[in-house]
């Protein structure tokens, strides 16, 4: 079975691509590089192209069986600064890159979606089952896109999976790949960074939240669990033989949450070194705790996931040191 991977040049989608083929299936990757690098891609067939290019999509999705989708802008604040490119892309070019799914005659997609969509949450850990109200326009994009498989699953018999990340972090453990982002946002690398000669200062966005230590709570969950559901969620559409369509959605986190200074001291644990940092006002668009209740993904689709924060700060403290142009081995 053959499948596209659009956004396979990115963090997630590269983590995927590799789970896939080590579980025996062709994957081809669609990216326009605008955000992904084409060194996370090396080793698979890559065709550049924007998920609004139907005519260049139509070739290459006569050539696969499942699609799925991670070719989405991801930064919460930017979104609130500049609202316009999110829905331009991860809503009307994810429409689009739909459209073009459906027009092939696949029926099988699975959807990088986010923990965003559920915006303040009332209760913590969050289920599935939690009123969906973003607070920032990319959470509002990507409860769009799947409101969206929703309707093409009752309209057109698409079988879907929208998987809701709560923080993606670490790298995958052969030092192959792992995080770049330009620029880079995620808390992980951002505090490692601030442990090397070279890295800045890290900005924390607030002390002053109702949290136990007045910083903001999130739940991480390692990329290379991530990787592992998306190869399970394919896993549960193939075993779906109803023509009838539908749309799964669950969490994926480990249902346990620590704050950013919690995540500053795995970091200093781990590195040995201090963490430079200073304070900074609160970030538009940022609740101040979301944990996942994760018990819906291991019921459905056999998942849970296997790594600590330890695995996920050590993993990316080793592809910092080795990856090309790094210059973390240096001492701070």
């Amino acid at each position: 079975m053959a499948i596209l991977v659009a956004g396979g040049a990115g963090y997630i989608g590269s983590q995927v691509a590799r789970a896939l083929r080590r579980s025996g299936y062709e994957v081809v990757i669609y990216d326009n590089l605008s955000t992904g690098f084409r060194r996370l891609a090396r080793g698979f067939e890559l065709v550049e192209g924007d998920i609004s290019h139907e005519v260049k999509l139509r070739s290459v999705l006569a050539r696969v069986d499942a699609v799925m989708h991670f070719a989405a802008h991801a930064y919460v604040g930017e979104s609130v600064e500049n609202p316009r490119k999110y829905f331009r892309n991860n809503v009307a070019g994810s429409l689009s890159l739909l459209n073009s799914v459906l027009d092939a005659g696949i029926r099988r997609f699975v959807f990088s979606s986010s923990c965003a969509v559920y915006g303040i949450p009332g209760e913590i850990p969050i289920t599935e089952q939690a009123v969906r109200a973003p607070v920032n326009p990319y959470g509002a994009s990507k409860l769009f896109f799947e409101n969206a498989l929703e309707a093409y699953a009752c309209a057109y018999g698409m079988r879907a999976v929208s998987l809701r990340y709560f923080n993606a972090a670490g790298a995958d453990e052969s030092g192959e790949i792992g995080e770049l982002h330009e620029p880079e946002t995620h808390l992980i690398p951002l505090a490692l960074a601030a442990c090397s000669g070279s890295g800045g200062e890290l900005q924390i966005h607030g002390d002053d939240y109702a949290t136990g230590d007045g910083t903001c709570v999130r739940d991480y969950v390692h990329v290379e669990d991530l990787a592992d559901a998306h190869v399970r969620a394919l896993r549960y559409l193939e075993g779906r033989s109803d023509p009838r369509g539908f749309n799964l959605a669950v969490n994926l986190g480990t249902g346990r949450g620590y704050s950013v200074l919690d995540v500053i001291r795995a970091v200093e644990g781990i590195t040995g070194r201090a963490v430079r940092r200073m304070v900074g006002a609160r970030r538009a668009g940022d609740p101040a705790v979301l944990v996942a209740d994760a018990t819906e993904a291991q019921r459905v689709l056999g998942w849970t996931a296997q790594r600590g924060i330890e695995e996920m700060v050590a993993s990316a403290w080793s592809w910092m040191r080795e990856s090309e142009g790094g210059d973390w081995a240096e001492s701070a």
